[in-house]
């Protein structure tokens, strides 16, 4: 009996390595990378969002002082009896945020910077958050406990970022012409829905593929411990990642401390105040009373809508001298080296506001296009699976004469 001959395989071992990786890693992962990127891209104008939906909270800039810390004490106290202020957030043009009772899910005050007059009061039971919080936590560990789910989200991120680069295999030309150029970054919208599906999976997914890679990989600066360390490592030159360390009051001068919370708090916001005249916002953390070792934090934001060039100070509330921070955010953004700069940026780059509002609707439109990548990519590999084998062509019968 003759053996029927092996079809040639035409493709190289190289694509056909990055198509299987592509195909089975997509359908793994295609769900949660769904819901990371749909949540991604309502996240990245919450501030918008928030300030469209509640025009009250917008305060036009006076030529006034704003409230000092004590001040917010003050209100909040008398608001939420028994509940401490967590920390407060000016902004310009806003009304200054006040965090009470819990960092994560408190209630919150949303005061006049200039008259703190209570605008708008949000009081929230315990594990109650609101709607962008909730956006958030889906967006960072899928609504799970976060110890099961922040894996889960971080290691999907690391297989979508590797499909990304197989898709670019897949998608590359074996010859550039006429023809595969417009295969290759062009709809064809009178086609049938299987081309159409077909065309917006890879035109889409290659024009949003840098954004994409960029969002991806500082997603996984804050989650993977081992990639955050490398990519600073290879970024700085060879040096190692600062760790983290938390800076602490000296507890042996609580005794001899007679400043008030309020006293401790006005006197170093006027300090950073003065050095920072011009800047569009503040963030201040106040110290927990309970412990002795809590200090003060303070971080100051030159440029609206950035995060990447702050400034921080912390203070020993009971000495009120400023203590000496060690990581990448112990000195001023012009005098970093390239990986601390990088460092800092990420947040920025990740939503797409290093680039301002431009960017942030490049990082909107490429994260939902991102959350169709999943579904377009099934679609296709179930169609390849439901069709329908071609019958063998029959041989017309030779006849004899």
């Amino acid at each position: 009996m003759k053996k029927t001959p092996k079809k040639k395989q035409n493709k190289s071992l190289f694509y056909r390595i990055s198509a299987w990786l592509h195909l089975w890693l997509g359908l793994i992962s295609g769900i949660i990378l769904v819901i990371v990127c749909l949540t991604g891209c309502i996240w990245v104008f919450n501030e918008e969002i928030t300030g469209w939906m509640q025009p009250e909270t917008k305060i036009a800039r006076q030529d006034a002082a704003v409230i000092p810390p004590s001040r917010i004490l003050e209100i909040a106290a008398r608001e939420y009896p028994g509940k401490p202020a967590s920390y407060a957030i000016y902004r310009e043009g806003r009304v200054i945020e006040v965090n009470v009772g819990g960092r994560r899910s408190g209630s919150t005050l949303k005061l006049n910077p200039y008259t703190g007059d209570v605008v708008a009061k949000v009081t929230r039971k315990d594990g109650e958050v609101d709607f962008f919080r909730w956006i958030l936590n889906g967006h960072r560990f899928l609504w799970m406990p976060y110890k099961i789910g922040r894996p889960i989200v971080n290691y999907s991120t690391l297989v979508f970022v590797i499909t990304l680069v197989t898709g670019m295999v897949l998608w590359w030309p074996k010859k550039w012409n006429k023809t595969t150029r417009e295969q290759s970054f062009s709809i064809k919208w009178g086609a049938s829905f299987k081309r159409v599906n077909y065309d917006l999976h890879n035109v889409l997914g290659f024009y949003s593929l840098l954004i994409l890679f960029a969002i991806g990989m500082t997603g996984m600066v804050w989650g993977i411990e081992w990639y955050s360390k490398g990519l600073y490592w290879v970024t700085a030159g060879g040096k190692s990642l600062p760790a983290y360390k938390e800076l602490k009051s000296d507890s042996t001068q609580a005794a001899s401390n007679h400043l008030s919370l309020g006293q401790a708090m006005d006197r170093t916001w006027q300090q950073v105040a003065a050095k920072n005249s011009r800047a569009t916002g503040f963030y201040i953390s106040f110290p927990d009373t309970s412990k002795a070792a809590s200090a003060i934090s303070m971080i100051v934001y030159p440029s609206k809508g950035q995060y990447y060039n702050n400034v921080r100070y912390t203070f020993d509330r009971h000495t009120l001298a400023e203590l000496k921070d060690n990581s990448v955010y112990g000195q001023p953004y012009e005098e970093a080296g390239f990986g601390t700069k990088l460092r800092r940026m990420n947040y920025d780059i990740h939503v797409g506001s290093i680039m301002g509002l431009p960017g942030k609707f490049l990082a909107f439109f490429a994260s939902l296009i991102g959350a169709t990548l999943p579904v377009t990519g099934f679609l296709i590999w179930w169609g390849r699976k439901k069709k329908k084998p071609q019958p063998a062509p029959v041989k017309k019968a030779v006849a004899v004469i």
